[in-house]
């Protein structure tokens, strides 16, 4: 990314290469070069495509890199966030973002996805990371390296860091949107986003977080109150970003370890306990006693009922009450969505669309919806009609239901979270 840096991105990047040159010794610099310098041609080399030779370009990666390798102790068994300058700018900022997460900071400005495979062992796997967050793929663009070749070259690189350990948890993110302007088409950044989610499709540790709808305007380009040049995040864009990542990072084991201490309110009964799946099920079989689904999509968690990111992009599936509801009620509720998630919640039968409104849908105008956070859903049933809120507006006035029925919760595309289920039955 050597054009129309953003100032927060090239301040970082004067201070990388301040910081490497006041704090690397001699002696390292000297051992490490030829190392972890860019290798003089691409004979021999793995993956295809552009790898920038640029002498700022070269400057950097050597520092950064023998910063890294220097100090490779300080960030050992940490959640590695891999890429280019999107996370290089992160800065200093990272950790502040992940509240009690090791992170470390792997990005290095204009590199691409073929640079990233070449510094992967170093780089990544000899830090035995805890977890990779990756985000590469918009330099390649720049340099008129076909989608095609990017992935394969993010193919690769998801395949060693599986080789490495088959259980690393990897979150892949979409290249976020940018503009023709800037040789970033939106056509060629939409067509990249198919592949990966064709490559993540079937990998049980790859988790494909959905970014680019999280920023992308109405014709598929960055906006610039989010990405000023755009191409790199603003402070609002960070914030955006840590805010989709920190619900799969939960669910991935990272943060929020301590059981939810909520008890409902008189009257009201849970009808999840929390801990296991113990009531509901798959209405052919029941989940009592265990902590997941027979086929793994819903995960009970520190009081959280969790709808995982199916690897296929998206596959539908239901949970059910094992117990079904004939009398008039209130069911109460909170949910929090990845960006572009879809779920739903079934009352008795009829399915109250449950999402990522703002992008997902059908309720785009709600006012009061608080994305990638817990949001509470009520609904009060009252003879044969349903009145569904979402923090205090309206969703549905009067959603017709049948006489009984069990509650569903319904699994499709991205992560969906449930908490707090509580129903109070009416005399």
């Amino acid at each position: 990314m050597r054009r129309e840096l953003s100032s927060i991105v090239r301040a970082g990047i004067v201070a990388s290469l301040m910081l490497a040159a006041t704090l690397t010794p001699p002696v390292v610099m000297a051992q490490n070069t030829p190392r972890l310098a860019i290798p003089a041609s691409d004979d021999g080399l793995p993956g295809a495509g552009p790898i920038r030779r640029q002498d700022w370009f070269q400057k950097l990666w050597l520092q950064r890199r023998t910063d890294w390798a220097a100090n490779a102790d300080r960030d050992r068994h940490s959640v590695v966030f891999l890429g280019d300058s999107i996370t290089q700018g992160w800065g200093d900022r990272m950790s502040d973002a992940f509240p009690g997460i090791k992170v470390s900071n792997r990005g290095i400005s204009g590199d691409t996805s073929r640079g990233v495979l070449i510094r992967l062992a170093e780089d990544v796997l000899a830090l035995k990371p805890t977890g990779v967050v990756l985000l590469i793929g918009t330099n390649d663009l720049e340099e008129n390296a076909s989608p095609e070749t990017i992935a394969s070259n993010v193919e690769q690189i998801l395949n060693l860091l599986r080789q490495h350990d088959p259980h690393l948890p990897v979150i892949l993110c979409e290249v976020f949107p940018s503009s023709a302007s800037m040789r970033r088409p939106a056509d060629k950044i939409r067509k990249l986003n198919q592949l990966y989610a064709g490559i993540a499709k079937g990998r049980s540790q790859v988790t494909r977080a959905e970014t680019w709808p999280l920023f992308a305007d109405a014709n598929g380009d960055a906006k610039a109150a989010e990405f000023p040049d755009l191409l790199h995040p603003n402070a609002i864009g960070y914030s955006k970003w840590a805010a989709a990542l920190r619900p799969l990072l939960a669910t991935l084991g990272f943060t929020e370890l301590t059981n939810d201490a909520f008890t409902p309110e008189p009257g009201f009964t849970s009808l999840f306990n929390g801990r296991d799946l113990t009531g509901w099920g798959f209405k052919t079989n029941r989940f009592d006693g265990l902590t997941q689904s027979t086929d793994g999509r819903y995960h009970a968690k520190h009081g959280r009922l969790i709808v995982t990111t199916p690897t296929e992009g998206r596959r539908v599936q239901q949970i059910w009450t094992t117990r079904e509801f004939p009398k008039n009620f209130t069911l109460k509720l909170e949910f929090r969505a990845t960006p572009n998630a879809d779920s739903g919640i079934f009352i008795r039968q009829p399915q109250l669309q449950c999402r990522d409104y703002p992008l997902a849908g059908p309720y785009k105008t709600l006012k009061n919806y608080k994305p990638q956070d817990w949001n509470e859903v009520v609904v009060v049933v009252r003879n044969g009609t349903a009145h569904c809120t979402c923090n205090g507006e309206v969703l549905e006035a009067a959603l017709p239901v049948p006489p009984t029925g069990p509650i569903g919760l319904e699994g499709d595309s991205g992560q969906m979270e449930y908490r707090r289920i509580r129903l109070r039955e009416e005399p």
